[in-house]
């Protein structure tokens, strides 16, 4: 699947105001998703005194949604695949904001734990609806970018939840927070559903679908079927993006659940500086994002193949990542403690960008979701583990030094997994070998 040496086609200006449109909703999605995910670890002390609940209940209030986020997307990515980002953005928008009301309702920790399961089946479309939305909009040299801006809303969520959410909470309340954004979100799937169109429902010129399909592989149908879906698992490309990925949430939820308590414990930071000293890092995953995304298309317009253009990237910030991971663990000054944390999150946010780039091109169209969701699926297994094998560590050792390196072991692994198993692009010609699709 090269797409060296064709000439790069123009969207037109309609096709251009839809790409505006739909990474405008989908950054706005992505930062309520990530703020959402903050809510509870902002109002955690609040929680535990109004609902009488232990350290080790919120413990496993946390973990109820990273362990629902991962196994939902496995079924997701193959759904937005059918169904299409219209409706299961919608659908998954809907649910996971009524989540959110919900747990400001809750008077048990059973209640609690019923709407963090909820929250994590609801958030598990975002992503993928943004790589089948990259890849149905946008051409192939330019899709790094837009899941680059699409991607950013991660750190950029992270980055502005605690103070938003901290301000929330203390003018109203720890409920009305939650049904603040619960609220929030309501509206953007409203929005999102009136202003969005998947691209079979648009009466598209045949400049526009040439445009959109250059350099993707051929023989794609327009819905993914079970065969299909399950046929993925039997290519070394989809263990490659799912092992890589691992990698990089694992480092991310390192940083996402322990660097308030890290720059506390560890660097005898005041409460009131961490505040601000932990947001640091994030606005560079911001730039990370969006910059990593377009080196990506930068590669792909001189002369790498969209599979290297996206999978080297990505391995080469994941090892620089666990580099800059290690550092931060044993330099003594605080401020280089901050700048390699910010490096780590720079990096961590280019891979992210450039993985999820990477299923755009890494299987037919009708299964860019379903690849993708797969590869995410691998990323929460190790962004579940994260937050406790951190914590077991610092509870055993009294330090975070050993829980670092073995984050930085664990991404140079993965890193590994991009750079080495990672290979060709799955086809609908590998499917059909393997009896997925029927012989034409």
């Amino acid at each position: 699947m090269q797409v060296t040496g064709l000439r790069h086609m123009v969207a037109t200006p309609r096709v251009r105001a839809t790409q505006r449109s739909a990474l405008t909703m989908l950054v706005a999605a992505g930062v309520i998703n990530y703020i959402d995910r903050a809510t509870l670890a902002v109002a955690n002390p609040l929680i535990r005194h109004d609902l009488h609940l232990s350290v080790a209940d919120m413990g496993y209030l946390l973990s109820a949604f990273l362990w629902a986020y991962a196994f939902a997307q496995l079924p997701t990515g193959a759904m937005v695949d059918r169904i299409g980002p219209r409706k299961l953005l919608t659908l998954g928008l809907s649910l996971w904001s009524l989540a959110q009301v919900l747990a400001g309702l809750v008077q048990s920790f059973g209640q609690f734990f019923g709407a963090r399961i909820l929250l994590g089946i609801g958030e598990a479309p975002q992503f993928p609806t943004g790589a089948r939305v990259a890849r149905d909009w946008f051409n192939a040299r330019d899709r790094g970018l837009a899941m680059g801006i699409f991607n950013c809303a991660s750190s950029l969520g992270t980055a502005i939840g605690v103070p938003l959410l901290t301000y929330l909470m203390l003018s109203f309340g720890w409920r009305a927070m939650f049904v603040i954004m619960g609220v929030a979100g309501l509206v953007v799937a409203c929005w999102w559903f009136v202003r969005y169109r998947d691209p079979s429902a648009v009466a598209l010129t045949p400049q526009e679908n040439a445009y959109r399909v250059q350099g993707d592989p051929p023989g794609h149908r327009a819905k993914v079927t079970f065969g299909e879906w399950r046929s993925l698992f039997r290519f070394r490309t989809t263990w490659g993006m799912i092992l890589g990925y691992f990698g990089c949430i694992y480092l991310t939820w390192i940083y996402s659940a322990w660097l308030p308590a890290y720059l506390e414990m560890q660097r005898h930071m005041s409460v009131k500086f961490t505040g601000i000293a932990a947001s640091i890092p994030f606005v560079w995953g911001v730039l990370g994002s969006v910059l990593g995304g377009h080196f990506a298309d930068w590669l792909l317009r001189h002369g790498f193949s969209p599979m290297n253009s996206r999978k080297v990237p990505a391995g080469v910030a994941l090892l620089g990542t666990a580099a800059c991971t290690a550092a931060a663990a044993y330099v003594e000054s605080n401020v280089l403690a901050i700048i390699f944390i910010s490096a780590s999150l720079f990096l961590v946010y280019a891979t992210s960008t450039c993985a999820w780039a990477l299923s755009s091109v890494g299987a037919p169209t009708n299964c860019t979701a379903s690849i993708g969701a797969m590869q995410n699926f691998g990323g929460y297994l190790g962004g579940a583990l994260a937050p406790t094998i951190t914590g077991l560590i610092v509870q055993t050792t009294g330090s975070f030094v050993l829980a670092l390196d073995v984050g930085a072991v664990i991404g140079v692994i993965s890193a590994v997994s991009y750079l080495f198993i990672v290979r060709d692009p799955v086809t609908a010609a590998d499917m059909q070998a393997l009896g997925a699709l029927p012989a034409c």
